[in-house]
């Protein structure tokens, strides 16, 4: 039942008043007399290691995993947890060959690190088409996602939490990027403990079914035993989920290019270490990837175990909607509601502020893009500092009215985590070809780079809906393959394009990008860091494969 207890309340104010409080004391204690843009959406050189790995789980973890990742948990399987695991693996591969370049070449934005690359031209169409992704797909995904978990355990409506998560978010980010990281710490502790929580209750309840008591191990042991087709990493072609995650993809194919183009290319994601120096950026991006690891705990085995308490009789009524149609996005919702008082006012707070700290890094990545890569380009080139941050901070609150406005219309979705994952695998195939032709391809042309920029979109779209056209008579490819085939479409156009025609000596000296080796050093205590992480991710998928 959506009912909060007193102690819920109790436990969720006290949530809100650090939150608020520390965001606020940061806000004062590290203001400067002049906030300079670089300060406000950046954070320039005040971010610690732990505050950079923190802020980049907090904006990457929020409703689409608990509530997303627990349905594709209980309708999919363990299977789904590769996009974190892998995710862990991807986030030392940037720490060691991208952000360098980043770093070495003072760039601030993705659309800057093009134009300097490529031209102004590609720069605008993707900012363009980022602005519209992180507005249109991910602000609204969240809000929603959000929204339907808020209002399934408390007794508030939709509309009232679309408004009052969307105010907070407002909030939070109008500090600027050095309150959104440091408040992502304790927004991080919060989650992670929430989510503990509900796992926890999610293992014993397995257990107490099956007459072993509150234990669990015993838990896990259950779901080994009657879910065994729910622990593979790896899926068969006979499982009726494998266009969802295609055997082998999750590995070195389609999931490598998503997780590349995300964590690699992506203001959202990028932006948290672009302000501090190399050292310190490696460390936070290691310390998030050794979160990435813990994520599945939190988010995927609470869907498996409904699974099996749902096939053992249990949840019929609370995992359908009102049509009687399995809603497997109802997993992670059913169980909040069933824990107790205080302890669901915490994993309350855990799911607010996944929220929270995942709409104020998205919408501060959205301002970030919109002031300095169009507003300052082509509205006011000379714009002040002052009026810059004053431009980024309308931009938070006109998205965000935006995506409120859209999130109701996602209402349809079944799989919410699958629904994002694909509608963004249109965008990453061509944002991954264009960034990484241009760090480590030299003869790669500004004319390369933007029809790449321009046909990523188009092909994808093709192979998408091609078999529907044709009534099956071309290949219906999942979508993850689809990412795969699209990526080395752009790459062999983007080559032949760059060889047809090379670029002439001056643009060839105007597009150049700093990159040598000694970018490429890495500290001991990243290698033995990264060596820990690597051999937990072989044992992982050596026993579940």
């Amino acid at each position: 039942m959506n009912v909060l207890q007193p102690a819920d309340y109790i436990v969720f104010f006290i949530y809100f008043v650090i939150v608020t409080s520390y965001g606020m004391y940061i806000y004062r204690s590290k203001k400067t007399a002049a906030t300079s843009s670089n300060e406000y959406f950046l954070a320039e050189g005040s971010l610690t290691w732990w505050a950079i790995g923190a802020s980049l789980i907090a904006s990457n973890i929020s409703a689409e995993h608990f509530i997303g990742m627990s349905g594709s948990g209980f309708a999919i399987g363990l299977a789904i947890a590769s996009y974190e695991w892998m995710s862990a693996a991807t986030l030392i591969i940037v720490a060691m060959f991208i952000l360098p370049i980043y770093l070495k070449n003072k760039i601030f934005t993705m659309p800057q690190f093009l134009a300097k690359r490529y031209s102004g031209t590609v720069s605008t169409i993707m900012a363009i088409i980022w602005l519209l992704i992180y507005v249109f797909v991910n602000l609204t995904s969240i809000i929603y996602l959000g929204a339907l978990a808020i209002s399934s355990i408390a007794p508030v409506s939709f509309q009232f939490c679309v408004i009052g998560l969307s105010l907070f978010s407002v909030i939070v980010t109008l500090g600027g990027m050095k309150v959104i990281g440091y408040t992502d710490m304790f927004q991080v502790i919060v989650l992670i403990l929430g989510g503990l929580v509900t796992t926890y209750l999610a293992l014993t309840l397995l257990s107490e079914q099956f007459g072993f008591g509150k234990d669990i191990l015993k838990g896990l042991a259950v779901i080994a035993d009657e879910a065994p087709g729910h622990l593979h990493m790896i899926l068969e072609k006979s499982n009726p989920h494998y266009s969802e995650l295609p055997g082998m993809s999750v590995l070195v194919g389609g999931m490598l290019i998503n997780n590349l183009a995300y964590w690699g290319c992506n203001q959202y994601i990028v932006q948290r270490a672009l302000g501090a120096d190399l050292k310190t950026a490696r460390k936070g991006i290691l310390f998030a990837a050794f979160l990435k690891l813990l994520v599945p705990i939190i988010a995927v085995l609470p869907g498996i175990a409904m699974f099996v308490m749902h096939q053992n009789g249990m949840f019929q009524q609370e995992m359908v909607d009102a049509t009687g149609v399995l809603k497997p996005d109802h997993a992670y919702p059913t169980l909040m509601n069933l824990l107790p008082a205080g302890l669901k006012g915490v994993a309350l707070a855990a799911l607010t502020a996944a929220i929270v700290a995942s709409l104020a890094g998205k919408a501060n990545s959205i301002s970030t893009i919109f002031s300095l890569d169009i507003y300052k380009k082509y509205f006011n080139t000379e714009a002040t500092e002052k009026k810059l941050v004053r431009t980024g901070r309308w931009c938070v609150v006109v998205c965000m009215i935006i995506a409120a406005i859209v999130a109701p219309a996602l209402k349809t979705l079944d799989q919410a985590y699958q629904f994002i994952q694909e509608y963004v695998g249109f965008f990453s195939p061509g944002v991954l070809a264009i960034f990484l032709l241009g760090m480590f391809w030299k003869k790669t042309t500004p004319s390369a780079g933007l029809a790449g920029a321009l046909l990523t979109v188009p092909i994808a779209a093709v192979l998408k809906f091609l078999p529907m056209w044709t009534n099956g008579a071309f290949p219906d490819y999942p979508f993850l393959d689809r990412m795969s085939i699209v990526f080395f479409i752009i790459v062999f156009i983007m080559v032949v394009i760059s060889l047809a025609k090379p670029a002439s000596e001056l643009e060839f000296e105007t597009h150049k990008i700093e990159v040598d080796n000694s970018m490429f050093k890495v500290s001991s205590e990243f290698i033995v860091g990264s060596f820990i992480i690597s051999g937990v991710l072989v044992a992982l998928y050596t026993v579940f494969w």
